[in-house]
């Protein structure tokens, strides 16, 4: 449920506003990768949700760019 509520938002955003959520969840993934390198991550299933949300976002932004053609 939580999933589905959070593609229903992304499916509202426009291209721009799409871009700026891929850009924050890549920074985020890298943050996550690093404290992981460290041992400083408690919660390694966040790496696996984080890598879904930007490739939901990937696949919404190329939706949306071949529904503008």
């Amino acid at each position: 449920m939580k999933i589905n509520k959070y593609v229903e938002d992304l499916m509202t955003k426009s291209a721009t506003e799409l871009n700026e959520e891929l850009v924050a969840a890549k920074k985020e993934l890298f943050n996550l990768r690093f404290q992981n390198a460290t041992n400083q991550l408690d919660n390694t299933s966040r790496i696996k949700e984080v890598r879904k949300n930007i490739a939901r976002v990937q696949t919404l932004i190329t939706q949306k760019a071949n529904a503008a053609e």
